[in-house]
């Protein structure tokens, strides 16, 4: 079965369920969507998304962003919002990041939401791993941000590191789709109308280089009891995500 939600309102949406993880199990379906700007929901996405048991959309645009493109119909709705920023330097001129490296790889910009935003990425996985219903994670195009997040989420549910890497570079079937949406933004269009949609392109080697280079450092779960998330959490939001 297709993981991707289909919405009028955002074109990014899937859910993190139906993946294996190295123990066997699998991970729940209706427990984290991870989805681009959500904006534009029409009536039809709000009501599926009721019928999903939404209850906490986990923001990760910066306060600029928020701002200029409102919370979004969601949390008019009452849904409880949760604005964390991971590029807290950066404001909403440079939301959707194009610095690249070895042909394309983001692993370092991916880094930076660690050191500069440590608070926010735990903080993040804290809400999905308490929360009740169904959490919604995104930020501008539902890529790198919420990517990392999720990646996050992923490697403590279990979930084999090739296979978090395809789930963050599945938004590739989407990049034409997202650009359209973002250029007509106004946080993002100036900006994207001088970039390449190439510069969006998600590639592989950057979250597998991301994770690579987490390794370095301990690897994702020491990194994490290192900032406040440690075993009895960790164990929590496996718990929440793993059927």
């Amino acid at each position: 079965m297709s993981r991707w939600l289909e919405l009028d309102g955002a074109v990014n949406v899937r859910d993190l369920g139906g993946l294996r993880t190295d123990d066997g199990r699998t991970t729940r379906p209706g427990v984290v969507l991870r989805s681009d700007n959500l904006q534009a929901l029409s009536d039809a996405d709000l009501e599926r998304l009721r019928a999903l048991d939404v209850r906490t959309v986990v923001d990760l645009r910066t306060p600029t962003e928020v701002e200029q493109e409102g919370p979004g119909p969601l949390v008019a709705a009452g849904m409880r919002h949760v604005n964390l920023d991971l590029i807290p330097s950066w404001g909403a001129e440079r939301a959707v990041p194009h610095e690249q490296r070895e042909e394309g790889d983001l692993s370092h910009f991916y880094l930076g939401y660690l050191d500069d935003a440590p608070y926010a990425v735990v903080q993040a996985l804290r809400e999905i791993a308490c929360g009740a219903g169904a959490t919604v994670v995104h930020c501008a195009a539902g890529k790198d941000r919420t990517g990392v997040v999720c990646a996050l989420a992923l490697v403590v549910a279990g979930v084999p590191r090739e296979d978090v890497v395809a789930d963050y570079a599945l938004t590739g079937e989407r990049i034409e789709l997202i650009y359209d949406r973002l250029v007509g933004a106004v946080s993002y269009a100036d900006d994207l109308r001088t970039r390449a949609l190439d510069d969006m392109r998600p590639h592989a080697l950057s979250m597998r280089h991301f994770l690579d280079r987490l390794d370095e450092r301990g690897g994702p779960l020491a990194w994490l009891t290192e900032h406040g998330f440690g075993p009895d959490e960790q164990a929590a939001l496996r718990e929440r995500l793993v059927a």
